[in-house]
């Protein structure tokens, strides 16, 4: 999945409608970064402009909503994922809308919101990625499993994000918690940083500074990244390349469920809720997987040969129901805090 850091704002010119004086303002994380023209279909039907404001981290975001809540900067929020969605229900950010389009997607990615609050807009999976080549020209067994981390010989290896401010790096929390259980992750947490492990505050910082597999300089073969990043690294290759030069731990992997929805409080409740049925559309959905690098809901679209050839999609990935986190995620985030300080 890509992860860039832009602040971009998406205008297309309306056609004449009772919409035509509305533009509605999209909330979404640095990687939200879908082609260029995007909503120029969605505004020929409806009238209806749209402007998209790139707001940080997911978890930056989240946060932002939360103390705007009823009182939102914008209109509809993308890229609330399941990890962060408990904080906003909690603080009521969201007003619910059901999409008559939902009928068509799997009924198990509205497990966590009975109301509608959101609706799912793509899946994808945080994963352990690593530099193929920088251990293949050592010698070097690349990590498999959560164990090897914390193994001496890869110490000063991993970079991984902080879950406090980073919505993958809250997953791969997620992850090791599922792995070593309620009594076991802290200890596990304390030998990776007693192996070296670096935290940054975000996916960006970690991806492209710190790891070494992808365009940055960064000394850390090991990262916290996605089952879907060695696709975004074939395309985006200069010079071109056939062979993704990262490779993924798919036993690693935490599976991730992104959500649009319309904020509460809204002027353009209406015109709000004809996006989040656009978003769930082919056209915008198709755009999805070579642009978001993650899995579309909507399963009339058919994935990119590049995309299915290079991602990794792990048949049992980890997950966590959304009450299992709201009931823990402070505890777990003091405790995860307490072994940094």
């Amino acid at each position: 999945m890509k992860r860039l850091l832009i602040l971009a704002s998406f205008l297309a010119a309306g056609c004449g409608s009772t919409n035509g004086n509305v533009t509605l303002t999209v909330l979404a994380h640095e990687s939200f970064t879908p082609s260029e023209g995007i909503f120029e279909e969605f505004t020929a039907d409806t009238g209806i402009q749209v402007e998209v404001i790139a707001t940080g981290d997911a978890g930056a975001m989240v946060t932002k909503a939360t103390l705007t809540s009823g009182n939102p900067e914008g209109d509809v929020m993308w890229g609330v994922d399941n990890t962060l969605l408990s904080r906003a229900l909690e603080a009521d950010v969201f007003a619910p809308y059901a999409s008559p389009l939902l009928d068509s997607i799997d009924p198990t990615l509205l497990d966590g919101v009975p109301g509608n609050e959101v609706t799912p807009v793509d899946t994808g999976d945080v994963c352990i990625n690593y530099d193929i080549e920088w251990f293949a020209s050592r010698g070097i067994d690349p990590p498999s499993t959560f164990r090897d981390l914390i193994d001496p010989r890869l110490r000063g290896l991993l970079v991984v994000q902080s879950p406090l401010e980073s919505s993958p790096g809250f997953a791969f929390l997620l992850a090791t918690i599922d792995e070593f259980g309620e009594n076991g992750w802290q200890a596990y947490w304390e030998s990776l940083r007693d192996n070296d492990v670096l935290v940054t505050s975000g996916w960006t910082e970690a991806y492209y500074t710190e790891f070494s597999g992808s365009s940055g300089n960064g000394s850390r073969p090991i990262v916290v990244s996605y089952g879907s990043s060695p696709p975004a690294e074939v395309v985006f290759a200069d010079p071109p390349t056939s062979v993704a030069p990262t490779a993924v731990a798919v036993d690693t992997c935490f599976r991730q469920v992104e959500y649009a929805g319309v904020l509460r409080g809204t002027k353009h409740q209406r015109e709000a809720e004809q996006l989040i049925d656009f978003l769930l559309g082919e056209t915008f959905q198709s755009d999805l997987p070579l642009t978001q690098f993650v899995y579309p809901v909507n399963p009339k679209v058919t994935l990119p040969e590049v995309f299915v050839t290079h991602a990794k999609r792990p048949t049992n990935p980890r997950s966590m129901s959304p009450a299992t986190i709201t009931e823990n995620r402070m505890t777990w985030l003091d405790e995860w805090n307490s072994v940094f300080r």
